[in-house]
């Protein structure tokens, strides 16, 4: 790349490419402009380079780590190694465009006015791109001098966790940018949706930081150059690295960052927020920092910092995340997740909320019981859910609005969203206040007040907007009719200038008497008045009439009149005047919505609650879910408890209907008795479905929804692990068996007593008696050491033994039936071991070849009958090499001739032999074998 001191030669000239706004800023070259002023470049620039050149070069050494994004008129252009990686990446061609040192210099673009798509892949490519806007009209750089360069300036820095057009962001989907830092050797997370506003701080320990991050799944994360080097996380941002972005630990300092975090709230001190660590400062107050220098010192609208306190949510593991698919299945999809099943919002703001409580469950039973009271009060009263749904509908995302207003990257069309979003705010509010008379959970009378009242600002806009609005202001023709008179004039006059000019002839025609006279225009002369020339005897003389010559042709004399000049001058300034205009009054009316910005906030907050708590009630009137009873203690009790998302899978296959189950971990409240199940039987049973299924459920209830199930008592999980299904990381070298022994031991070491752990054929991927051997002792801790609620499904029958000797420890086994020499899965769980894996059988189904099967049969039957290592001999002196082969046909009788060998062993008499011919004899039978001839 080149930097400051590279040297571009004087005939490097870049047209400016044609297109729909090509008129507006005028042709353009690199070699037409000069650099903005004496000082933007360095001395080592000005010898030799194009003004252009030397202007570009000045910025790019200003982000050398960025992508480029150089204004041209109607085009955003790369040049140099930008442009190669961009045109790579976009899959856009790479043109050139004159020569440095020999060599042609690598060029590409990208339309303006459709930026946003290749700004979208180039930073999916993890790029970050600065766009480099011009800061003025040619127009008003020709007046310092005909090759005076255009003012440029980087407007902001684009990078994954900065993002706010809707273009770039999945509108269901938080995007968060986070920072880590360490103060006094702790942690602070502290993290923000920049296209939001919403602003959280928690501390969190060294091992719990995966598991907050997964949590959180930042779009972009911000770490310190020295806590990257900490051994103990490299595996936590190693895993992030494609988000991570590293920055100098001057940049989170905790007392700077309180100093940032008051100036931005204008606030003297931070307790009125909360009392956070010192570490919990420092990430803010690098967020602040990073946000402002990538805004390049626009700050969105945030909230005010809330912290979140410790153990206050559900701590999931990644791994554990990973195997429940709470939000994306294992292949990346969201359809087939649990927020695809439980998702009935209407709007991207209650989209949000629902994935964000989903990824962190509550654990304070007070309130998540105040949630689920607002999906009661939507239950009980079905006509006034589908009243708010059918208004909600109607609501724009007025926070990502509101942050594209505050940033000052907002149009006229987000200025609608805040009219309509708070319309509805509005209505939402009559709907509830009627209903309040009846009386309103706390979670929706909250959400009726944050709603507010707006009628001023809605009147305003209201009047203030047209019909049909540009996306950009820029465009203009968005301020309606009548709502500025002077505005209004210069609109009548931009428009109607032909009717005015048909007007001014007709009265010349009058006054002259001459009805050929024509009003015309071109470039030099402007609007002129012309006659034949033989009329032009007819018209009045210069000091008898306002007419003043301007031209005489061999046909045609020409005229003007101050009157037309001075129309002619309003013509052509009613449209800069008109746009000019408008853009003060948009910048009036955004200057009152973002003053306006916590009231709106606070409304579009109020909406996203009613709409989660309305989607929710009519999720549990359509699937038939029951309301928990949450409680502050170990209890777990699900009765006729189905999976989510395999139920809905089965309804639409339209087969099979889904047989539910009873879990009951414990006897209830702080009785531990069965808090452990173990549970054998055969694949295809249905033991994975259960295991999940319950840990869905107690995630889905203290989300503060109704759960699939025909009654459910949950006692806090403040901590969910699975060790499900069968993975290998080979980036880290990592086999299946290394992965599963890792996620189990995360488990042993973390969970407690108020822990909920599901663990499924732990031990599998080994030989058999040290599988055994390791899912013996797992159990063994589970049950002693951590004394958690668990479910541990195993074919390791031999663990059943284990509930002899551990009090707490239960089996159930997944029933199946015999019938006909078949075997049919029943899918139900019941007391009990199972006697048998059936895993022939089910080998059977998935289509191995009949003869593999007949011998599985043969194998299992000798194991069965002793000492497995003796059967094991046994076997292997008969190993049947060729036995799925197709057997011969017998051989004719004629070709039935003892061998050599055969008739030797048959003449011998073995009662004469003595020890000499014995010997001779294995001899002799030695070379029948070797040579029978």
């Amino acid at each position: 790349m080149l930097g400051p001191s590279a040297i571009v030669p004087n005939d490097l000239v870049v047209e400016k490419r044609a297109g729909p706004d090509s008129g507006k800023y005028g042709p353009q070259t690199l070699s037409q402009e000069i650099p903005q002023s004496d000082s933007d470049l360095t001395p080592e620039l000005t010898p030799e380079l194009t003004p252009m050149m030397a202007q570009y070069l000045t910025i790019k050494a200003e982000h050398p780590d960025c992508l480029l994004f150089y204004r041209m008129g109607d085009f955003y252009e790369m040049f140099f190694d930008d442009a190669v990686a961009a045109a790579a990446d976009l899959d856009i061609a790479l043109t050139k465009r004159g020569k440095h040192l020999g060599a042609d210099i690598p060029m590409c673009g990208v339309p303006v006015h459709s930026h946003d798509a290749y700004l979208n892949r180039l930073i999916r490519r993890g790029h970050r791109v600065a766009v480099c806007e011009q800061m003025e009209n040619p127009a008003e750089a020709r007046k310092r001098g005909a090759k005076s360069v255009v003012r440029r300036g980087v407007v902001r820095v684009v990078t994954p966790g900065t993002l706010t057009e809707d273009s770039l962001l999945d509108s269901r989907r938080h995007n968060f940018l986070a920072a880590v830092a360490e103060a006094e050797q702790r942690l602070g997370l502290a993290w923000v949706d920049v296209s939001t506003g919403a602003f959280e701080m928690q501390s969190v320990a060294e091992a719990d930081l995966d598991a907050a991050l997964a949590r959180l799944a930042p779009g972009e994360l911000l770490v310190s150059e020295s806590l990257c080097q900490r051994p103990a996380l490299f595996e936590v941002f190693g895993d992030r690295r494609e988000q991570l972005t590293s920055l100098p630990g001057s940049k989170f300092d905790s007392d700077g960052g309180a100093r940032r975090l008051c100036g931005l709230f204008e606030v003297a001190a931070l307790d009125a927020f909360g009392d956070f660590t010192r570490a919990e400062l420092a990430a803010a107050g690098a967020l602040v920092d990073y946000i402002e220098l990538t805004q390049k010192g626009n700050m969105p609208r945030l909230s005010t910092p809330r912290r979140l306190a410790p153990g206050a949510v559900m701590e999931i593991d990644p791994a554990t995340r990973r195997n429940l698919e709470l939000t994306v299945t294992l292949s990346g999809d969201t359809k087939g997740s649990l927020i695809a099943i439980l998702d009935r919002t209407v709007t991207g703001a209650g989209a949000r909320l629902l994935a964000l409580r989903l990824a962190q469950p509550l654990t304070d039973p007070a309130a998540i019981d105040a949630r689920l009271d607002a999906v009661t009060f939507f239950v009980a009263d079905e006509r006034l859910s589908n009243e708010v749904r059918d208004i909600l509908k109607q609501s724009p995302d007025i926070a990502r609005a509101l942050s594209r207003l505050s940033l000052g990257r907002g149009g006229p069309r987000d200025l609608a969203a805040i009219r309509d979003g708070l319309v509805a705010a509005a209505s939402l509010r009559q709907r509830l206040d009627a209903a309040a008379d009846i009386g309103l959970p706390p979670a929706l009378e909250a959400a009726r007040v944050g709603l507010g009242f707006h009628a001023e600002v809605i009147d305003r806009l209201a009047r203030a907007l047209a019909a049909d609005l540009p996306l950009l202001a820029r465009d203009g023709g968005f301020i309606a009719r009548e709502y500025s008179e002077t505005l209004d004039q210069l609109i009548g006059l931009r428009d109607e200038s032909r009717k005015l000019i048909v007007g001014l002839q007709t009265r010349y025609i009058e006054e002259t008497g001459i009805a050929g006279l024509k009003v015309k225009h071109n470039n030099v002369l402007g609007y002129f008045i012309e006659v034949s020339a033989k009329q032009a005897d007819a018209m009045p003389s210069a000091s008898e009439s306002p007419y003043i010559h301007r031209q005489t042709m061999a046909n045609a004399v020409r005229y003007s009149t101050v009157e037309l000049g001075d129309l002619e001058a309003r013509i052509a300034q009613a449209a800069d005047r008109a746009l000019a205009l408008e853009l003060e009054l948009f910048d009036d009316l955004v200057g009152e919505v973002v003053g306006r910005g916590d009231s709106i906030a606070n409304a579009a907050e109020a909406e996203a609650i009613i709409d989660v708590s309305a989607g929710l009630a009519r999720l549990a009137v359509e699937r038939r879910y029951v309301r928990p009873v949450i409680e502050d203690s170990v209890a777990f009790e699900v009765v006729g408890g189905r999976h989510p998302v395999v139920e809905v899978a089965l309804d639409k296959a339209g087969g099979e209907a889904f047989v539910a189950n009873d879990c009951r971990l414990g006897g209830g409240a702080e009785d531990a008795s069965g808090r452990l199940w173990l549970l054998t039987g055969p694949n295809m049973a249905g033991k994975s479905t259960f295991l999940r299924q319950n840990a869905l459920i107690a995630v889905i209830a203290q989300a503060g929804s109704y759960v699939p199930a025909d009654a459910a008592t949950i006692g806090i999980v403040d901590r969910l692990f699975s060790r499900v299904g069968a993975s290998d990381d080979l980036a880290r070298g990592r086999s299946t068996f290394m992965v599963e022994m890792v996620e189990t031991a995360t488990i042993l070491n973390q969970a407690g007593p108020r822990s909920l752990v599901i663990l499924d054929e732990i031990g599998r991927g080994t030989a058999t008696y040290d599988g055994l051997s390791i899912a013996w002792a797992v159990v063994e801790h589970l049950h002693q050491e951590n004394q958690c609620r668990a479910l541990f499904a195993t074919h390791y029958h031999e663990l059943t033994v284990l509930a002899g000797k551990l009090e707490n420890l239960q089996c159930h086994t997944m029933r199946v039936k015999e019938w006909q020499g078949d075997v049919v899965f029943l899918h139900e769980v019941a007391q009990g071991a199972a006697d048998r894996s059936y895993g022939i059988h089910v080998g059977k189904l998935a289509g191995l070849p009949p003869s593999v099967v007949a011998r599985a049969e043969t194998v299992l039957d000798t194991l069965e009958q002793g000492e497995t290592s003796s059967a094991v001999g046994r076997l292997a002196e008969d190993l049947p090499l060729f036995q799925a082969a197709p057997r011969l046909a017998a051989a004719p009788a004629s070709l039935n001739v003892p061998s050599p060998v055969e008739t030797a062993i048959e003449e011998i008499r073995p009662d004469e032999l003595t020890p000499r011919t014995a010997l001779d004899f294995v001899y002799e039978l030695k070379r029948l074998l070797s040579d029978p001839s």
